[in-house]
């Protein structure tokens, strides 16, 4: 779910921590053709199509097609998790609450035992963790979560979010977030000192898990398995229930509460979110059933 929500930043992420960004696996790119999940909520005069995206794909996925093209092609708006404000903003938001001016060092806030394989951890990416002393946990979790993703050529230029964000601006329809950078950002900064930490450490013992988690991500969304793909990314909620509530459940309440309000105005309106919050027992779907919605798969 980390890097569901900040891989978008990556970029910042990677020039903020002076470090060099990684060099992806030299491998010929294969083609995948794509069939994500998609579904609808409609009334007399308002449909709302919800599309499960995947934030950072490799080079050669095909899903922009079919049910998904006609959707986006009928649709006059399109509404995001957020939309990216330019980079120089994205920095400063970033900069703002990843810093923590006044607390000792983050090894210090570390124990013992969790020292040497985090310090061994940021090595394996060519950073030093001398440049990292000052940031918050959560900062330099999220930056462990997405440097081995960039490795395996996984590249935020080619996902979803960005190319829907290119298609919407040619075909000149308006673009808007249902939350903001900050908002986001606000999620991680304002947890628990011990959580953060927790979460870092979690980052650290996960490095090995990246190749086959996105692997086994991109298989769930691709073959448009929804189910399959929450069970995976949000396999580590349970154990960390103040997590599952800030990043998953109210922000799937909120959502939903927006889709419920959205249908009194009439139009056609594209929504596309994180995958793992279409799915699962806690999905922006289940809580559209409280508003007595509901949302239909197409495709």
């Amino acid at each position: 779910m980390m890097r569901s929500i900040l891989f978008p930043f990556a970029a910042a992420l990677v020039l903020i921590a002076a470090a060099e960004p990684a060099t992806p696996t030299t491998s010929r790119p294969n083609t995948i053709n794509a069939r994500p999940a998609l579904w609808k909520v409609a009334d007399a005069d308002t449909t709302i199509y919800l599309f499960g995206t995947v934030h950072v794909l490799q080079p050669g996925t095909h899903w922009f097609e079919g049910p998904i093209r006609t959707a986006f092609a009928g649709s006059d708006e399109l509404v995001l998790e957020m939309v990216e404000p330019p980079a120089a903003d994205a920095t400063q938001i970033m900069m703002s609450k990843a810093v923590d001016p006044d607390g000792p060092a983050l090894t210090a806030k570390l124990s013992p035992k969790d020292v040497r394989p985090y310090r061994a951890a940021l090595r394996s990416f060519g950073m030093d963790a001398a440049n990292l002393e000052q940031f918050e946990p959560w900062f330099v979790s999220t930056l462990i979560s997405i440097m081995p993703l960039q490795k395996l050529g996984y590249d935020v230029e080619q996902g979803v979010e960005k190319g829907l964000t290119r298609e919407a601006t040619a075909t000149g329809k308006p673009i808007s977030g249902l939350e903001t950078m900050a908002e986001q950002i606000g999620f991680f900064d304002n947890l628990p000192e011990a959580a953060q930490i927790k979460l870092l450490n979690q980052s650290v013992r996960d490095i090995p898990k990246a190749e086959p988690f996105a692997r086994d991500m991109m298989r769930y969304w691709a073959s448009g398995q929804p189910d399959q793909l929450a069970k995976l990314m949000n396999r580590d909620m349970n154990s960390a229930p103040e997590l599952n509530k800030v990043l998953l459940r109210d922000r799937n309440q909120h959502w939903a509460e927006w889709i419920a309000r959205r249908l009194d105005k009439a139009g056609t309106v594209f929504v596309a979110v994180g995958a793992a919050h279409l799915a699962g027992r806690e999905s922006v779907q289940m809580q559209l059933k409280l508003h007595k919605l509901k949302a239909v798969r197409i495709n």
